[in-house]
């Protein structure tokens, strides 16, 4: 059993501001020698095209691949995994995706114009991007609520085609991320990770088409690959480890609270959980729920090391101030477990997933509520938001411009471009003028 601590911090102290700094710091996923392996990697991969990806699979991921044939799959093979899974989990996955499907058909964005009085017409077109790939984490793990999250959206946005990769080390592949890609409408998958398959997707090689967009997690490989191919293709976020932080009024089953603490902490070392409470009893009561629950975790030892090193019960003066803290630390996962907690929620500026109430587990949102559970971490709520259906649409403006029209505004553009020295733009507005003025 691991020794079990946690700290604990008071919003009142004069060292608070200091101590929730230092409990906020995370190295992110810079790191000079990764990105140099990644780089040469980036580099093979765009240069040598599949014979690259199949070198670093085989040396990476211990496999055989003697052509890319090795490492694509088709919609019979997903459909095979579909059909293999136990009946109970496709049925949870088949709800899971009906919801998921419906919460983000209410994002769909629809195109627009107006006309002004003089004929001109302005609007907006909302168009799907042409392929995006997705990257799902894969061996011994098993995330199918990741392809549905990243996979539903991009279908419902009416992406052309969805490619998917997930690494098969040991030739190890999990028949529930088949079978859920088969449920979401995924076109391909190719059984390649790493930052190798980032490349292939952002690149393109003989077997697999250059995509427009990448999404989903990955380890720190994956991540820094993400961030050097960004500006040739786009790509969701750069992922941080996952965040929750529950504000509790202390009418909780503390059981309830010490356990939505703890499904974050499971997840890695790095993970955060963090209370905010102002009734002092309630936070000794989760201390003490959190001691007895943590024993009987299988990860006990992962979630143990997330408490004490990133974890904290932070006792504040009123559910006001919590509020004040949380919009600070800005955190993926905001539980509010309060009565009527409908009234806070103007108050609350910063949070990807906002869960109100005491019988809504953050769990829910990971994996079958509806809203994406792909969220934004380390602070970065302040000014990104969830992955949806929008992050697989494009805008364009739309312009015409009526002979009236022609007129008004290109006197406007043409005295305006004259200001800045660029006299070919403003003799390309003024051609259009009726009768040019000097």
């Amino acid at each position: 059993m691991s020794d079990f601590s946690i700290r604990r911090l008071d919003a009142g102290t004069a060292g608070f501001s200091r101590e929730l700094d230092t409990l906020l710091a995370w190295e992110s996923v810079a790191d000079t020698r990764v990105e140099a392996t990644v780089a040469d990697i980036l580099r093979e991969v765009q240069s040598r095209g599949d014979a690259a990806v199949i070198e670093y699979t085989n040396r990476f991921d211990r496999r055989e691949l003697q052509g890319a044939q090795d490492f694509c799959l088709q919609r019979e093979d997903l459909q095979a995994a579909l059909a293999r899974i136990p009946a109970d989990k496709r049925a949870a996955l088949e709800a899971a995706a009906e919801r998921v499907r419906a919460y983000h058909e209410h994002q769909l964005q629809a195109s627009w114009q107006y006309q002004e009085a003089d004929g001109t017409v302005l609007g907006q077109q909302i168009t799907a991007m042409e392929r995006v790939g997705i990257y799902v984490p894969g061996g011994k793990a098993s995330y199918p609520s990741s392809v549905l999250m990243n996979a539903i959206p991009a279908r419902v946005a009416g992406v052309d085609e969805i490619l998917m990769v997930v690494p098969a080390p040991d030739n190890q592949l999990s028949d529930l991320v088949l079978a859920a890609a088969a449920i979401a409408g995924v076109d391909k998958v190719f059984t390649i990770g790493g930052a190798q398959a980032v490349a292939a997707l952002a690149y393109g090689t003989e077997a697999i088409a250059r995509v427009d967009k990448i999404v989903g997690p990955g380890n720190i490989f994956v991540a820094s690959a993400k961030r050097a191919v960004f500006g040739q293709v786009a790509i969701d976020m750069i992922a941080g480890p996952s965040e929750i932080l529950v504000i509790c009024d202390g009418e909780t089953d503390p059981d309830w609270i010490a356990m939505d603490l703890l499904s974050q902490a499971e997840h890695d070392e790095q993970a955060q959980s963090i209370l905010l409470s102002p009734d002092a009893d309630f936070l000794n009561a989760v201390e003490r729920s959190l001691e007895k629950l943590l024993a009987d975790l299988p990860r006990e030892e992962i979630a143990s090391r997330s408490l004490a090193d990133r974890g904290a019960l932070i006792q504040v003066r009123d559910i006001e101030q919590a509020i004040e803290v949380s919009n600070r630390i800005a955190p993926e996962h905001l539980e509010v477990s309060v009565d009527a907690p409908e009234q806070y929620l103007p108050k609350i500026r910063h949070a990807g997933a906002i869960f109100l109430g005491r019988y809504t587990a953050e769990a829910l949102g990971d994996y079958c509520a509806g809203p994406n559970h792909v969220l934004p971490t380390s602070g970065t709520a302040r000014f990104s938001s969830p992955l949806g259906v929008y992050d697989f649409q494009k805008r364009s403006s739309i312009i015409f411009c009526s002979p009236q029209g022609a007129d008004t505004l290109g006197r406007v553009a043409a005295t305006l471009a004259k200001g800045e020295g660029l006299d070919a733009h403003a003799r390309s507005a003024e051609y259009r003028v009726r009768e040019t003025s000097d």
